[in-house]
């Protein structure tokens, strides 16, 4: 059963009836305690006792499921919110189009459905640790705020996958449901599935292109899951991305407040040197750019992908926005070409349309991304700055797929690895990047007052003034 409002009175929040169930209540009731412990071990680190202007999902209705107020994280009220479907809903792509969707777990997709679950699980709790650190040098409270407010919204689409685990997948998921917890962001001997998210995020300018280019790659995965024939997958996917907007939005502005701010000092620097004001040059940004771009779309898989195939065919897993954005749903009869490396030269390749499944999902998120840095080229043409961001190839930098293995310039030429590596440090953020752009991150917490190298937003939170305390200090505990 899924209800619009949610069961506050609950232990778990949550709009599926769960009190119907007093054995799946009591293993979630079980797991909760460990959840909290990895959230005080894991998540944001120093701020745990402090007060935060969140916002809490209190219906999956459009109109309204939100409300502000101040909480501590750790008593943020988490829980299970699915949307509600359809009834007699039919699959709506593969080999079972106009079939029934499915309520429970077909036997034959068991172990499919059920790495889908946990490899999209883990990435949750792995980017709340990627980002722990990032409250001690904020640039702002509204920045913080902001932070903390995606930390809790993926530790509650952490949740969403739990609760699936622990309800269709028996004694397997629940087993998941513990290594969730156990594997942990960069570590040698227990890393997270997918590579990326055990990279480190250390300054706030990796924060936002991750919020803009990973987070965005999350759009595209849960905008094909929400398509997927398994009922409970496809409404817990459609509400995490509800809150997934949010996450884009402090990504792509975060960057554009940085680019709005280089450009201001540039203005007033004949040398347009704005190291020397202690601001992010232009072309430092642009090599950040080419670092979580690339590594954003290994996310994607293999161009060519027999799983991606296989979960297209079983309806496991469709396109972004399967309905509305294509005519035929079986793919049987089409094909894609796409650029592959062979015998040390780049050629076409024609691919069977079901085999190109993952660059038909990676071509959406491209252009998707192409319109991110129209809005960011916005920001310097309105300051009169001849400077114009670029995404580089999708070749560029791969250790995924076709490309993974081979060397290109950003602009997609084929080159070898010596060639590569003279330049890389043109085209890919740098350690001496990264330490100089470590350097600006101050801690700012007065509020109103912004770090020096990144401009305020155009607007508050909930309409609240930019200035508003939005995190207030225990300072009894800090002391």
């Amino acid at each position: 059963m899924v209800a619009t409002t949610v069961d506050y009175e609950a232990r778990i929040p949550n709009n599926v009836g769960l009190s119907s169930d007093r054995r799946l209540q009591r293993a979630l009731e079980r797991w909760l305690p460990n959840y909290i412990d990895w959230w005080r071990t894991m998540g944001p680190e120093g701020f745990q006792d402090d007060n935060i202007y969140l916002r809490t999902a209190v219906s999956v209705e459009k109109s309204g499921w939100a409300h502000f107020d101040y909480v501590k994280m750790p008593d943020y009220r988490w829980g299970i919110f699915l949307n509600p479907t359809e009834e007699d809903r039919k699959i709506g792509f593969g080999d079972h189009y106009g079939k029934d969707a499915w309520d429970q777990v077909p036997g034959e997709y068991r172990n499919a459905l059920r790495r889908i679950v946990v490899t999209q699980a883990d990435t949750e709790p792995a980017s709340v640790e990627q980002q722990r650190l990032l409250g001690q040098c904020c640039p702002s409270l509204y920045d913080l705020r902001n932070l903390f407010q995606i930390n809790v919204e993926e530790g509650r689409h952490l949740w969403a996958m739990v609760y699936l685990l622990h309800s269709y997948f028996g004694r397997d998921g629940r087993e998941e449901a513990e290594e969730l917890l156990e594997r942990q962001s960069g570590d040698p001997d227990k890393p997270r599935i997918l590579n990326v998210f055990n990279e480190p995020i250390e300054d706030w300018l990796s924060f936002f292109c991750f919020a803009t280019f990973t987070d965005r790659d999350g759009k595209y995965q849960l905008g094909a899951l929400a398509e997927s024939a398994f009922t409970p997958l496809a409404a817990s996917t459609r509400f995490m991305l509800t809150e997934e907007a949010h996450h884009l939005f402090v990504g792509q502005t975060g960057v554009e407040r940085v680019i709005t701010r280089t450009c201001e000092l540039m203005k007033g620097d004949r040398d347009h040197d704005v190291t020397k004001d202690g601001a992010v040059p232009l072309e430092i940004i642009q090599r950040y750019i080419n670092r979580w771009y690339s590594l954003s779309l290994d996310l994607f898989g293999s161009e060519v992908s027999s799983n991606g195939a296989t979960f297209f065919a079983n309806s496991l897993k469709g396109r972004f926005q399967e309905q509305r954005r294509w005519d035929d749903h079986i793919g049987l009869e089409g094909s894609k070409v796409m650029d592959v490396v062979r015998e040390g030269t780049l050629t076409n390749e024609e691919v069977p349309l079901r085999n190109a499944m993952n660059e038909v999902l990676r071509d959406e998120y491209i252009k998707d991304c192409q319109t991110v840095m129209t809005s960011w080229n916005r920001a310097c043409k309105k300051a009169g700055i001849a400077f114009e961001f670029t995404l580089p190839d999708r070749k560029f930098h791969r250790h995924q797929g076709e490309y993974a293995g081979h060397f290109f310039t950003p602009e997609g030429e084929l080159i070898d690895e010596d060639r590569f590596e003279a330049k890389k440090d043109e085209w890919i953020a740098s350690d001496e990047d990264r330490n100089y752009v470590k350097s600006l991150m101050v801690q700012v917490t007065t509020p109103g007052e912004f770090a020096h190298w990144i401009a305020p937003p155009k607007r508050g939170i909930n309409g609240n003034p930019i200035e508003h305390e939005y995190v207030k200090f225990n300072r009894h505990v800090r002391d």
